[in-house]
């Protein structure tokens, strides 16, 4: 990939449409550079003063099932986000990083190409679109976006760095038999009911679990009497895009699942709540985080408990 800042005389202005992007520049020391973000990005910390050029057509703060549902009857051609367009033709960035893995999630790619194709004001705008369905995915995402900004020594850095934490996990559980890994299921939505897919059916591999969905595939719908057959030993509660307090509330709705008190999960006190914003949900560099956080909650005698503090990212559900 073309150096896109190589040659520039100002200093390059970075548009991020998606926080797992966001995250990845603010690593690669471009929080300088980055002129706007997305409504939804809030890490790291300075981020969260910069313009917002994206707004969702969801009202959040809705149950889970009236979020479902607003998702469902959403006009297809608008789609869930809008853009600022006017703002971001002012700011005239060099470089536009977005995605096009998942449409729920953030704003529509086409949308982004589309605006920057129409626009006089973006003609030497570059784009960049993001879409990982797996780990490695990420660490190629960090890889691409230094090689792209000229901070490749910086991003291989990085990367060699976050790959090492995940391999010293999987050193240890690659070792462990079928039967001293526990079934897990990890739940993304919680009204109406579905699995993590994508690439949490992975770390949960990694750090030492079983999980009935593939990895790579999207997350799905799923039957609660298909859960109940397949008796899940850990629970981990991470709907996407809430924080630890409104999962802990939206997890309510599971208590009142018909034989919800006989899975062994629950009988053995081993069901967690997640801020999956923050980690499971987010394609970013704290999917490393997470690995490690899943780790310790399913081989907790294996693994002790990690940096990211119990009370504030995770907590045994319910409270």
């Amino acid at each position: 990939m073309a150096v896109i800042f190589a040659g520039m005389k100002h200093s390059p202005r970075i548009i991020s449409l998606i926080s797992s992007a966001t995250e990845i520049l603010s690593g690669l020391g471009l929080s300088a550079q980055i002129v706007a973000v997305s409504h939804e990005c809030d890490f790291p910390a300075e981020v969260t003063e910069k313009p917002r050029v994206t707004f969702s057509r969801v009202d959040s703060s809705q149950t889970s099932q009236a979020i479902d549902q607003q998702v469902r009857d959403v006009d297809e051609s608008s789609g869930l986000y809008g853009i600022q367009r006017e703002l971001i033709c002012d700011l005239q960035p060099d470089l536009i990083v977005t995605q096009s893995q998942c449409d729920v999630c953030a704003v529509r790619f086409e949308d982004v190409a589309a605006l920057v194709a129409s626009q006089q004001a973006l003609a030497d705008t570059r784009l960049i679109d993001l879409n990982p369905h797996s780990l490695a995915d990420v660490f190629d995402d960090i890889q691409r976006l230094g090689e792209a900004t000229g901070t490749e020594g910086a991003s291989g850095r990085w990367r060699a760095r976050l790959q090492q934490r995940v391999a010293n996990i999987a050193e240890v559980t690659s070792k462990l038999n079928t039967d001293e890994r526990p079934r897990v299921a990890c739940v993304e939505w919680t009204e109406p009911l579905m699995l993590a897919g994508n690439w949490t059916p992975e770390l949960i591999e990694l750090a030492g679990g079983r999980c009935p969905n593939p990895p790579g595939a999207h997350s799905e719908y799923q039957r609660w009497d298909e859960v109940l057959a397949y008796d899940p030993e850990v629970i981990v509660i991470s709907p996407c895009g809430f924080d630890l307090p409104r999962t802990l509330l939206e997890a309510q709705d599971l208590l009142a699942l018909p034989g919800w008190e006989e899975t062994t999960a629950v009988k053995s006190g081993r069901v967690f709540a997640v801020d999956g914003n923050a980690f499971l949900n987010r394609s970013g560099p704290r999917l490393v985080d997470s690995v490690e956080i899943l780790a310790h909650l399913l081989q907790p005698e294996r693994f002790r408990q990690p940096l990211v503090p119990k009370g504030s990212a995770w907590c045994t559900f319910p409270v």
